[in-house]
């Protein structure tokens, strides 16, 4: 890891993709680059916004048994979960040992929180933030990795 960098590469575990068509982008991504998925998995979430609102969505995803692993995210209209232009990728996911504290660190490096999410114990369980050049950065607590790893334990198959 280069010195005094924020995160460490070696916490990066997926590569998000938001679609519009979510079968269809599982479905393409299978046929041509040979990826195989885990279960579709979600449920409503509350979400807090920077305004201090917190909003309900149905976050609903799916991550690769392949790796480099991938993450195929339901759209959800109005909200930083839409289609990232042509490329696709929309965030890059980092486990976290204080997502407070990256959060805080990303915010003094000229980035901006989009939305966090709180866990059981209050602290905060994930966040997203976005830089001044439109990257995103997905922070994710590290106490849910046995549980988020369920996920692409076992192939689901082809969509």
């Amino acid at each position: 890891m280069i010195k005094n960098a924020i995160l460490d590469p070696g916490d990066q575990f997926h590569i998000g993709i938001v679609a519009p068509d979510f079968e269809a982008t599982a479905a393409r991504l299978t046929e041509v680059l040979g990826y195989e998925w885990g279960p579709e998995v979600g449920d409503l979430v509350s979400v807090d916004l920077p305004d201090g609102k917190s909003v309900e969505l149905n976050l609903r995803c799916m991550y690769s048994t392949t790796v480099p692993r991938l993450e195929v995210v339901r759209s959800v209209a109005g909200t930083l979960w839409e289609p990232a232009g042509e490329a696709g990728m929309h965030h890059i996911g980092y486990w976290s040992d204080d997502v407070a504290a990256d959060t805080e660190a990303l915010i003094r490096h000229g980035y901006l929180t989009e939305a966090t999410r709180r866990g059981p114990q209050g602290g905060l369980f994930f966040a997203f933030l976005r830089s001044a050049e439109g990257f995103r950065v997905e922070l994710v607590d590290r106490a849910a990795e046995s549980g988020i790893s369920r996920c692409w334990a076992a192939p689901g198959g082809a969509v």
